[in-house]
């Protein structure tokens, strides 16, 4: 799968390799394309997932807010509920498009 803001891929993976939770795909770290992400001061904390690590998405020709987010140190618990590390996976807002 491709994520793409205003037709930049910003992270590409094969669909196995994702992890969906919530109804979010979760790509892993590997498959981010460099200098795509940049942390954001965002704070966000999940009740169930812990707290978030935002990311503004650059499409090559400028930066988005806050369209991407992680769980770095997800909470024990949420792994369990996962059934898998997605410690680090990033996932997109609606306005990055994903494609097969």
């Amino acid at each position: 799968m491709k994520a793409i803001l205003n037709g930049t891929v910003v992270a590409e993976a094969p669909r196995e390799d994702l992890i969906k939770i919530d109804g979010n795909w979760y790509f892993p770290p590997s498959s981010l394309i460099n200098e795509s992400l940049v942390e954001s001061p965002t704070e966000y904390t999940c009740s169930w997932k812990g707290e978030a690590q935002y990311f503004n998405v650059h499409d090559g020709k400028g930066l988005s807010d806050d369209l991407a987010w992680s769980y770095p140190k997800p909470l024990p618990a949420s792994l369990t509920r996962v059934g898998t590390d997605f410690s680090g996976y990033v996932a997109f807002a609606k306005n990055v498009k994903l494609t097969e």
